[in-house]
């Protein structure tokens, strides 16, 4: 019976993966995400952000994807690393710690937690180089330390965007994260939309600039997909409701072989990042996954 059950395990996890392989090489060699949290599609577009609004006009754009519910960090931030929503992945509050009693996922790895991009990517390409530098403490829970190659927490924005690109220049990595707080710090303190709110979008802009000089320096630009991605938006001075400012959110698609100018149509959801990086790097992804690939955004 043991053997059984740890066989199902594998199966959902993705060990024996569903059938989305793509025939022929991958789309790019790296893949780096920035994640504003409470980067809201309006303050984006009226925010003095001159390195996002030229990563919109030479990219693809998205600017209403669809956050899952409840629009709160933990329950979107690990929907675009697991693929699908808290009703599978059982994130489904701030409250969720990986060793505590919550809702059982629908899937499960080798430990007892829902699939992930990073499982994926070990499990196919076990020479990747993986990380992620973190500024809200509680997105380390969220993703198993031990499927990276580095994992890092930096207390402030600046110091996140620093040891990115310190670490983007010394390893080159197959896939990175960097995750910024302090768009949302300013959301809850100040209110969204307000002057402060905006200042900390350009702020932010500030950083991605430093991390685009990075991957030029590093010599990774022709092959590296950068994607701009956000957890919820919000409303005056809090989040976590069914607005459409709470609920939509700005994806940005850059680089060598992305669509130039375009504005993206179909739906997308959070949850889609997990199945665009698999899609990115010619993966197989979990059956468990509702994640689909946004291949609109691609050339070719």
């Amino acid at each position: 019976m043991k053997h059984i059950i740890c066989a199902l395990a594998l199966v959902a996890c993705g060990i024996t993966a569903q059938a989305q392989q793509k025939k022929g090489k991958e789309l790019f060699k790296h893949v780096v995400i920035i994640g504003i949290d409470g980067l809201s599609v309006e303050g984006l577009l009226k925010a003095d952000a001159p390195v996002m609004h030229k990563m919109i006009a030479e990219g693809a754009f998205k600017k209403d994807a669809r956050t899952v519910l409840p629009s709160s960090s933990s329950s979107n931030w690990s929907a675009q690393i697991l693929g699908a929503g808290p009703e599978i992945t059982g994130v489904t509050s701030n409250d969720w710690k990986p060793d505590a009693k919550h809702m059982t996922p629908v899937a499960v790895n080798s430990v007892g937690r829902s699939p992930s991009i990073y499982d994926i990517i070990r499990q196919q390409r076990p020479q990747a180089e993986q990380g992620v530098v973190f500024h809200w403490d509680d997105y380390g829970r969220l993703l198993q330390k031990d499927m990276v190659n580095h994992y890092e927490y930096a207390k402030t924005e600046s110091e996140a965007a620093s040891k990115f690109s310190e670490y983007l220049l010394a390893k080159k990595p197959t896939f990175a994260l960097l995750h910024l707080d302090h768009v949302d710090h300013a959301g809850h303190e100040d209110g969204h939309m307000t002057p402060k709110y905006l200042q900390s979008i350009v702020k932010a802009d500030s950083l991605i600039g430093t991390v685009l000089a990075s991957i030029e320096k590093a010599g990774m630009k022709d092959n590296t997909l950068v994607m701009i991605v956000a957890d919820h938006g919000g409303i005056k001075k809090g989040h976590g409701g069914e607005s459409d400012e709470e609920i939509n959110i700005p994806v940005i698609y850059y680089g060598k072989g992305v669509k130039k100018g375009y504005k993206i149509q179909q739906p997308v959801y959070q949850y889609d990042v997990a199945a665009t990086v698999a899609f990115l790097f010619n993966l197989e992804v979990p059956y468990s996954w509702t994640s689909r690939p946004v291949k609109a955004a691609f050339e070719g």
